[in-house]
């Protein structure tokens, strides 16, 4: 296997994306993995500081991960952040199988929710 360049490292398309029927909105969706920083800000978002403690905060856990991988066909967002609270208004059962799928393509397990409450 050949040894990579940074620019071959950068252009490299790593984010996979998958389409997803939903016929609940009468139609297809894509899911994509989070890029790095994207799964950093997720992460950061789940945890809130309480004086000395760090607890885990799962408010809008689903449309919070769903507004960073529902993607166009070029894997360009769909949602902002601004749009989690109506993303989360949204059929549970519906968003919480877009979670799943942006959860398997980004490598997330309920491990490492499970390890942030831990740290």
């Amino acid at each position: 296997m050949a040894v990579l360049n940074k620019a071959q490292i950068l252009a490299a398309d790593d984010l996979p994306r998958e389409q997803v029927t939903v016929p609940e909105w009468g139609g297809d969706v894509f899911v994509r993995a989070l890029t790095a920083s994207e799964r950093d800000a997720f992460e950061q978002e789940l945890t809130v500081q309480r004086g000395k403690q760090i607890e885990v905060n799962m408010k809008d856990v689903r449309a919070k991960l769903c507004s960073r991988a529902i993607c166009d066909e070029a894997g360009e967002r769909l949602f902002s952040d601004a749009d989690i609270h109506a993303l989360g208004a949204k059929s549970a059962a519906v968003v919480t199988r877009l979670f799943e799928v942006a959860q398997r393509l980004s490598g997330l397990t309920g491990a490492d929710v499970e390890q942030l409450a831990k740290n």
